[in-house]
């Protein structure tokens, strides 16, 4: 597994360490040409691993390879607040800015981000029906898929060799990739479950998916979070859980409108996966991450049973199928950003409010210390309820309270 064209650098404090290797390899392809390569790999200060060349200058504020300045486009990765692990102090500089920022953007097409723009979009400006269904999918591939990494626990690439540009997830373990994953799942699902309701040329929608999906999985090998082989794998699960659940959508879908106790259940099993989860390994972001996709999925369902039980937000009859993409006008596209800017704030204001509460709340019912709240998240009794309720109210807001809204300020 090798990282992206990027150079290393390692601060600790004001002091660094460098060693020149001319036959780093950029994007796993070809070595380094240039015969004295301005490249700084570098180790942590006291590391036994250090070559003997690592030698440190502690006085040293500048980096000599590139002239006394800072390597150009020199950053730190991404880190999460909620790990103490050090890899969020590799800075590293990029060779291409563009590789860069093309690979930054296929990583946020499997992040929250994207989820919370994504998601809503659909199913406030094109197909309620179709965003229903694709959550569907989506929280069952990410939950087994999650849920899985805990059970191989394969570690991810060593760095060094590989350069790490995105630390976020860094605490989870590697095999399978869940973004290959979802980056597979979500855009063949939709070619899946739109081509047909929709008018509108399979080659385009295939091509599509194809872009969307290899852009994904490229990004993560770019970035050095994962190695080809738990992309494959990712790649290859999400088809297997594709073949299964797509034939059942359509009647997980009509059980959560329709049936009486539909939500009870929902939010029963919802919860009791999620202390399953919970049980497989200790503390990693991925728990969080497993218990907020769950609660999404369990309000969503809530929030649908409650829109179809009062009326509200109706799918199109079937004689009215296929459905065709309206002629885009300055009115229809400002709608619809409207409707996204009012109700992805009406989201981070819901998902705000529900963390002030569920956080104290969870840790003054279990008697646990808040005064690092850092590490009472990591707790079990804390994480399960704040990240399911908080994160079960947004699903719930984003089916019934924004398009609730919507209706009554004349944007629906």
């Amino acid at each position: 597994t090798c990282s992206a064209d990027a150079e290393v650098i390692v601060s600790r404090g004001d002091q660094r360490s460098h060693f020149q290797n001319g036959n780093r390899r950029s994007c796993g392809l070809t070595k380094y040409p240039l015969k004295n390569p301005p490249v700084l790999h570098t180790h942590r200060q006291g590391d036994a691993e250090s070559p003997p060349d690592c030698k440190r200058r502690d006085d040293e504020t500048r980096l000599p390879a590139w002239g006394g300045a800072e390597p150009p486009g020199a950053a730190l990765p991404r880190r999460n607040s909620l790990t103490e692990e050090e890899d969020g102090s590799q800075e590293f500089a990029t060779r291409s800015r563009f590789l860069y920022y093309l690979f930054s953007l296929g990583t946020e097409l499997g992040n929250e981000l994207f989820y919370i723009l994504f998601f809503p979009f659909c199913i406030w400006n094109v197909d309620a029906w179709l965003g229903r269904r694709l959550i569907i999918i989506w929280v069952w591939v990410m939950y087994l898929g999650q849920c899985t990494k805990d059970v191989i626990r394969w570690p991810r690439p060593a760095s060094p060799p590989v350069v790490k540009l995105e630390v976020f997830y860094n605490s989870e373990y590697s095999m399978p990739s869940t973004h290959a994953m979802s980056g597979t799942a979500i855009p063949l699902a939709l070619l899946l479950l739109s081509y047909g309701r929709w008018q509108y040329p399979f080659m385009f929608g295939l091509i599509l998916a194809f872009c969307w999906c290899s852009l994904v999985c490229c990004s993560r090998i770019y970035m050095g979070m994962h190695s080809i082989l738990d992309v494959i794998a990712g790649f290859l699960y999400a088809i297997l859980i594709l073949a299964v659940f797509h034939p059942l959508v359509d009647l997980i879908d009509n059980f959560n409108l329709t049936y009486k106790y539909a939500p009870l259940i929902i939010i029963s099993l919802h919860l009791a996966l999620g202390i399953f989860s919970f049980t497989l390994d200790t503390w990693s972001t991925s728990r969080g991450d497993t218990a907020q996709i769950l609660g999404c999925g369990a309000g969503v369902a809530c929030g649908s049973h409650l829109n179809h039980l009062l009326g509200l937000q109706l799918d199109p009859a079937p004689h009215s199928l296929p459905l065709s993409l309206s002629s885009l006008s300055v009115t229809v596209f400002g709608k619809a950003i409207l409707r996204l800017l009012i109700g992805v704030i009406v989201l981070l204001l819901t998902r705000v409010a529900m963390k002030r509460a569920t956080i104290p709340l969870a840790c003054q019912i279990f008697r646990v210390p808040h005064d690092d709240v850092r590490r009472a998240r990591q707790r079990m009794e804390v994480e399960l309820p704040y990240r399911y309720i908080t994160y079960g109210m947004v699903g719930f807001s984003l089916m019934f309270v924004v398009p609730c809204l919507f209706h009554f300020i004349g944007l629906s």
